[in-house]
């Protein structure tokens, strides 16, 4: 018989939120369109939107983070009237809002930041001058008062003779500028009174109009650069290597005043409850920050009008943690954004008995051993030679200033420090250390020794004054000269962009052992985490951050949630997965052989690629969406190869390589059928002739294991201490890669008829794999939220364990408040145990296993999932009734 359940009426929203949604926003899915999905989320049962930024930013921006004006909301979006449609609409459907701030960066685009503009056209004197984080004193007497802009394409004197740069009457302004391509520059005044300004004055095709363009340059307040320059030379901070985003100096009183303005107003008059913080790191000082911004939004949120008051404002902050770091409980915020959870649950779902067979693979495809941490200290060294250089060198040049003003100093050389700035930075195992004038915690302390100790190895036997007089100045105590201060501030600034960029942007691309844990937030030499583990970080989660998000996707996922589930399936067939590995090595490698393209790591990242990726639904004789499927993979491996820098990168891409390696795509689905056919081949399964057919049917043979592992993953999410955030259209399946493939538009119409659709389970079990029955697990585990939500919100974690035969094979937990208690129960590690056509594991499986739920009596349960009631026989649940319908379980006390 088909199972409904009755919708839950909309109320007002809970505080914090229950549960959220992140939207992405932009000119193709604005206010209008996201306000017709809002019944949709509530029906879902999430209690929040969490919107990404809604500010002004770079016309025709797809993510929001270019921000331009940090005053308005963006037009594209709607400007402020659609928003307050948009907020009314959902507060009368009974959901919240939450946004995404940015207070690092802004686009530095000076046709449409204002602040940028005036910077540019006034220097120094401008009274946004110190906004930004600009380097008005650099040692380059060229750029004394000056702005680096490496926008050209060309060097500056072949751009400057070639006549694209020109100047131009702007009526709008009433003023001339400076055109470029899609770049209009302010002019400086003076520059203007001193010069007789015509268009004809300064064509470049006449010598002494190009003179005079040259002059009129030469005394603007900035320095037009061919682009290649802004690594080595720029003199502004920068978001990471983006030259495009200008940092924003926000622990500047007023610059903190005008970033958050319109933040603090929406959260006054009611519209919002909560930030999510973009970037906390970037910041010069992050705690301050965070302090100052929970003093300001809870005195906003206590001018709110009655009707949407709020206890406090909701707080999270996109912070990467380490692997034994924990969030600094002084910062006063909810919590992070959700990258460790992604990492612990993923982590869980991974079998450690896997790792010698993953890593002898890996050897024997690569030539290579696998050492993650050498591998990220020697990308740490690349980028600071190579990418990151403008950042290192300003901070050792004022290093060395710093020396030179005291006697006892002043014998440190440029080049010692440069090398102790190196050695420290490259062990450093977190993202950065909070060092301030308010912070000055032991754990920076003793992360910075660990680092030094780890330096001291490194460096020259006769070199450690520098590398000790560099530590000292990072702990010197709060009472230190400007200088000390600006090089703390800087040094630390430098860490995260170098963490981010060594890892997740270079060796995420160079170490594939096995890429789904090769994620934001993970270590992926630390293949699976013991239950024991999670369990202890669950509940000191509960103890510590029972507000904070909880992720499993996210705008910045290298892989979407059910990629990586099926992908860990692997850590559990190790021996099988490297036997068919081997077996696809021998009969494609030999076609491409003389093109030495893809190599070994790039081509075992392919596989896995091709094999968590593959839409369930995919017939390799379904030749069009096969060509669809694999140009969203090339996008992805023409990304991994100029993220890996090992063949050539952004900047400078070997294209000779990106074309052999596509090609090599390509001749996995096409370009060996007529040779396969005519020898007769086939796979071990007997399959299709193509290479990509036999990867097609791996990726079937372990495709319920992985629907299992993502079952499990959802409920954990959805029932652990915390704020589960469902990514937008991740509540079907999502088989995404790295971005831009994990912002691809949504298929709202398929959630929706997913999310009506009343079959019932054993239909959405045969039918998994349009989705449904994700989906439904999503919306019968959020509705038990909204019945007992102090329960989730604010009940204490337990581990629950399991007893004989298959105890590994169990994970399961409770949540209890007073008398209330909810236990979450999944089966784990089972790829040996499920349905080759259902994620079904048959209940006979189980045998006798028990789960102890703690109680020496007996007494009656509901799977709230299914409806069906189980009894417990003297506090034991036998795990086969518990698991009879799905491989995930909900109880709760009859």
């Amino acid at each position: 018989m088909p199972q409904t359940e009755a919708p839950v009426s909309p109320s007002p929203h809970p505080n914090p939120p229950r549960a959220t949604a992140r939207l992405q926003l932009h000119a193709g899915f604005p206010f209008a369109e996201a306000a017709r999905q809002i019944d949709y989320y509530a029906a879902l049962g999430v209690s929040h939107l969490y919107l990404s930024p809604i500010f002004s930013a770079r016309p025709g921006s797809t993510h929001g983070y270019d921000v331009t004006d940090f005053g308005t909301i963006n037009p594209e979006l709607g400007g402020e009237e659609g928003f307050r449609a948009f907020a009314s609409q959902a507060q009368a459907a009974g959901l919240g809002l939450i946004i995404d701030i940015v207070p690092n960066h802004m686009a530095a685009n000076a046709a449409h930041n204002g602040w940028w503009r005036d910077v540019l056209a006034r220097g120094a004197e401008s009274p946004y001058a110190d906004h930004f984080d600009i380097d008005w004193h650099s040692p380059d007497p060229d750029l004394h008062g000056k702005v680096l802009l490496p926008i050209l394409g060309r060097p500056y004197w072949e751009t400057l003779s070639s006549g694209d740069i020109t100047v131009a009457r702007d009526d709008a302004r009433g003023q001339f500028t400076l055109r470029y391509g899609d770049h209009d520059l302010p002019l400086s005044e003076d520059s203007i009174a001193a010069t007789e300004i015509s268009p004809a004055t300064f064509d470049a095709r006449d010598p002494a109009g190009l003179a005079r363009l040259h002059e009129l340059l030469e005394q603007q307040h900035y320095r037009l650069a061919w682009w290649r320059t802004a690594a080595e030379e720029l003199n502004w901070r920068r978001f990471f290597e983006v030259s495009e985003l200008v940092g924003v100096r926000v622990e500047e009183p007023p610059v903190f005043d005008a970033v958050h303005a319109l933040v603090l107003r929406l959260m006054r008059e009611g519209w919002i409850d909560g930030v999510r913080v973009d970037h906390v790191d970037g910041l010069a000082d992050p705690g301050t920050y965070c302090q100052q911004l929970r003093a300001h939004l809870t005195a906003a949120a206590a001018e709110r009008p009655v009707a949407r008051a709020l206890t406090q404002p909701w707080i999270v902050v996109e912070k990467i943690l380490a692997e034994q770091e924990t969030l600094r409980a002084e910062w006063q915020v909810d919590g992070t954004t959700g990258y460790d959870f992604m990492n612990e649950v993923g982590a869980l779902l991974h079998d450690g008995a896997g790792e010698a067979a993953l890593d002898t693979l890996w050897h024997a495809v690569t030539g290579e051993r696998p050492d993650y941490a050498a591998m990220v200290r020697e990308a740490r060294r690349y980028l600071l030679e190579r990418h990151l250089v403008a950042e290192y060198e300003g901070l050792c040049r004022r290093l060395h200033a710093c020396a030179r003003e005291e006697p006892a100093t002043r014998d440190l050389t440029l080049a010692s420090l440069r090398r102790a700035v190196a050695g420290l930075m490259e062990p450093l195992d977190v993202y950065r250390t909070y060092l301030s004038e308010r912070s000055w915690s032991r754990e920076d302390k003793l992360i910075l020794e660990a680092a030094a100790e780890s330096a001291r190895v490194t460096i020259a036997p006769d070199e450690p004054d520098a590398l000790d007089q560099l530590v000292n100045w990072l702990r010197a105590g709060p009472h230190t000269s400007p200088s000390l201060r600006d090089v703390r501030a800087r040094a630390q600034q430098l860490m995260p962009p170098l963490a981010a960029k060594a890892s997740e942007d270079t060796v995420f691309y160079r170490y594939g052992r096995l890429l789904s844990r090769n994620e934001v937030g993970s270590y992926p030499a630390t293949l699976a985490m013991q239950p024991e583990r999670f369990h202890a970080r669950m509940a000191a989660r509960a103890q510590a951050y029972p507000r904070a998000m909880l992720a499993t996707a996210t705008h910045d996922h290298k892989r979407g949630e059910d990629t990586r589930m099926r992908l860990a399936v692997l850590s559990e067939l190790a021996e099988e997965w490297s036997g068919v590995v081997h077996e696809w090595e021998q009969r494609c490698t030999p076609r491409f052989a003389e093109r030495q393209a893809p190599d070994g790591a790039d081509r075992l990242m392919l596989y896995q690629t091709l094999v968590g990726a593959w839409p369930p639904d995919l017939d390799p004789s379904d030749q069009a969406g096969v060509r669809a499927f694999l140009e969203r993979v090339q996008a992805w491996q023409l990304k991994s190869i100029r993220e890996g820098k090992r063949h050539g990168n952004w900047t400078h891409p070997d294209t000779a390589y990106e074309e052999a390696c596509a090609a090599f795509v390509d001749g996995l689905a096409f370009a060996c059928v007529e040779q396969d056919s005519a020898a007769g081949t086939a796979d071990a399964n007997g399959d299709a002739a193509t290479p990509l057919a036999a990867i097609a049917g791996f990726a079937r043979r372990i495709a319920t294991a992985g629907a299992v592992n993502s079952l499990a993953q959802t409920l954990i999410e959805l029932t652990a201490p915390g704020v589960p955030d469902r990514y937008q259209g991740t509540e079907t399946w999502d088989f995404s890669l790295v971005d831009p493939d994990n912002r691809r538009p949504v298929d709202f119409e398929h959630l929706r008829r997913n999310l009506e659709c009343t079959a019932g389970w054993d239909a959405w079990l045969d039918g998994w794999r349009d989705g449904r029955v994700k989906t439904q697990l999503i919306r019968r585990v959020l509705a038990r939220r909204g019945e007992h939500e102090a329960l989730f919100s604010e009940g204490a974690y337990r581990e629950l364990r399991c007893e004989s035969p298959l105890p590994g094979n169990v994970f399961a937990f409770e949540r209890r408040r007073g008398a209330a208690r909810a236990i979450t129960v999944t089966a784990r590690l089972c790829a040996r145990y499920v349905s080759a056509d259902s994620p079904r594991i048959a209940t006979a499986t189980w045998g006798d296993t028990t789960l102890n739920v703690g109680e020496a009596e007996s007494g009656e349960w509901v799977e709230t999932l299914t409806g069906r009631t189980v009894t417990a026989v003297d506090g034991r649940l036998r795990v086969a009734d518990v698991l009879h319908t799905l491989p995930v379980a909900l109880l709760m006390r009859a």
